[in-house]
């Protein structure tokens, strides 16, 4: 049964989404969640990715939700998997031993914890989930949002759902464009923002990579070639100009210095300049972790700068461009994957490794392939308040400095400003940021009253959106939307209010710290921290 009358809709259940749902009915309002795949999660489960974290996040700085999270996933692997000693004694394991995270795990047991945390509600009736129903349509009343259309995959079957306030946690912001609620995409320019690494002027069509990822196992000995894809010769001779060959090659950019640098599938023995390889990378299942008999090989999940499609921007174009864009996407990744079972130089001398098989199982698809594209860059909302490279850039505020504190603080957050090439042809912009804090500004469009962001699609800008992007950051923003629709409910104010009001706002950050933990600044030792990077060696060969 549907919960009557839900206080929030909820449209997009990605890592946003479920933290939104999540914080809402432990604080006792119905909620209604959509999502698009079959599989809660987002990021960390339909698209597959591994979660990129800060540096503290083992600490108890980091949210309680995202904290209860990784702590289930581990739990997941202690009571279910026949771990070696080793491994279980490891108080914070890390399954995959990938050098990416230290919680490098598979995406079905991250499923399995999002379910787990969402179960009692769902039991209450408080929480409804319809999976497979993708928004279509956004029907404004003035300056609020009505009704939202979704559309359910299998039978095409429209529904028209509502809420006092709904929050938009889509994978692209697919809400602000329904409702023509006021956003941008792609670059800003410097003429605008006055970012350092912003271009002169926006473009719209400057959009980050995305890559269709997928899991892989190798089992020396077989053969487990498919089909070589249409495309595969395009994609084996073409350079882009900023990167120094084709793609389908060991060899790619360093994003911080922009050298070129050969890193191999497999390596015996690591080196000052390659420390690890491909493999290790976002490895999520490693096998020495688990008694003899159990699990046969190590499996990977495949996001590395070989399947960054870059060629043709998904937003600002037609819906068949931007299919044919998806489309080449997966062709680029499996491209990639014949290359290297089939050509690739092995660290022995020979070509191809035969013995790499998909892991549709570990994807929950029939192909091995993620069900949904990783997606680095949203439609972003023009917000109350916009966060800009000079709020978080080292190299914009200076050494020592730190971040800039936000009085309307409602979270924290840590991860380098990383920007991977994009369609405009420009390469990474992978540059340090402070720790930072999460501004309520940045989650309040400029008009509409009870339409929330919840994802990538924050007041951020093409800049700072590298750094406001990943895992926990987005479950610290579903989090204080959450609380905030809550708060607001309660209280019978529209969001923006709270922020006016500063007996208001306090009240809502006392809801955040004192009833729900959530850590609003850093210390001021890790707020002004950063790091030096170390020097690039001479030898080391810039990019054409």
């Amino acid at each position: 049964m549907r919960p009557s009358s839900p206080d929030l809709l909820i449209v997009g259940g990605g890592i946003g989404g479920v933290a939104a749902a999540l914080t809402a009915v432990r604080l006792g309002r119905r909620v209604l969640l959509t999502e698009e795949t079959d599989w809660l999660g987002g990021q960390l489960t339909s698209q597959a990715v591994p979660p990129d974290e800060n540096a503290w996040i083992e600490e108890p700085a980091t949210g309680p939700g995202y904290a209860e999270f990784r702590r289930r996933v581990r739990d997941y692997y202690r009571r279910n998997y026949p771990l070696t000693a080793a491994a279980a004694s490891e108080q914070n394991i890390n399954p995959g031993l990938g050098v990416v995270s230290r919680l490098c795990h598979e995406p079905r047991v991250a499923l399995s914890a999002i379910d787990e945390m969402l179960a009692p509600w769902i039991a209450s009736g408080r929480l409804e989930v319809l999976l497979e129903h993708r928004p279509v349509a956004v029907e404004m009343r003035g300056d609020a949002v009505g009704s939202v259309t979704v559309r359910r995959r299998r039978d095409g079957i429209e529904r028209d759902l509502s809420a006092p306030i709904v929050i938009d946690a889509t994978e692209l912001g697919d809400l602000l464009a329904l409702g023509d609620v006021e956003h941008v995409i792609g670059a800003e320019g410097r003429d605008d923002t006055g970012e350092l690494h912003a271009p002169e002027t926006a473009n719209p069509l400057d959009q980050q990579a995305i890559s269709w990822c997928f899991a892989l196992e190798h089992r020396p000995g077989e053969d487990h070639v498919g089909d070589r894809p249409e495309r595969y010769e395009h994609w084996l001779t073409h350079v882009a100009p900023f990167w120094p060959g084709p793609q389908l090659s060991w060899t790619d950019v360093d994003p911080i210095s922009l050298r070129v640098h050969t890193r191999p599938l497999f390596q015996l023995q690591p080196t000052r300049e390659v420390p690890f390889d491909l493999w290790k990378f976002r490895r999520i299942l490693a096998a020495e972790n688990f008694r003899e008999g159990t699990i046969d090989s190590d499996v990977t999940i495949v996001n590395w700068p070989q399947i960054d499609y870059w060629e043709a921007p998904i937003l600002g174009v037609d819906e068949s461009s931007a299919a044919r864009a998806l489309a080449a996407s997966r062709e680029l990744s499996a491209s990639f994957l014949y290359w290297m079972q089939t050509e690739a130089p092995r660290e022995d001398g020979g070509t191809g490794y035969r013995g790499l098989r998909l892991r549709g199982d570990v994807t929950g698809t029939d192909d091995g392939y993620a069900k949904a594209p990783y997606i680095r860059e949203a439609r972003r909302a023009l917000t109350e308040f916009r966060v800009l490279e000079q709020h978080v850039g080292v190299e914009a505020r200076g050494a020592d400095v730190g971040s800039e504190l936000f009085p309307d603080s409602v979270g924290i957050g840590h991860y380098r400003i990383d920007l991977h090439p994009s369609t405009s042809g420009r390469t990474y912009v992978d540059i340090e940021a402070y720790p930072f804090q999460i501004p309520l500004g940045a989650l309040l469009p400029v008009r509409v009253d009870n339409l929330l962001p919840a994802a990538k699609n924050i007041g951020s800008t093409h800049i700072t959106n590298g750094c406001y992007r990943l895992h926990p950051v987005e479950w610290a923003i579903g989090e204080a939307v959450g609380a905030l629709a809550s708060f607001a409910l309660e209280h019978g104010r529209p969001p923006r209010a709270v922020r006016e009001d500063p007996t208001l706002l306090a009240d809502y950050q006392r809801l955040l710290t004192d009833r729900l933990g959530v850590t609003l600044q850093w210390s001021e030792e890790v707020r002004t921290h950063h790091w030096t990077p170390e020097p690039v060696d001479a030898e080391d060969v810039p990019v054409p």
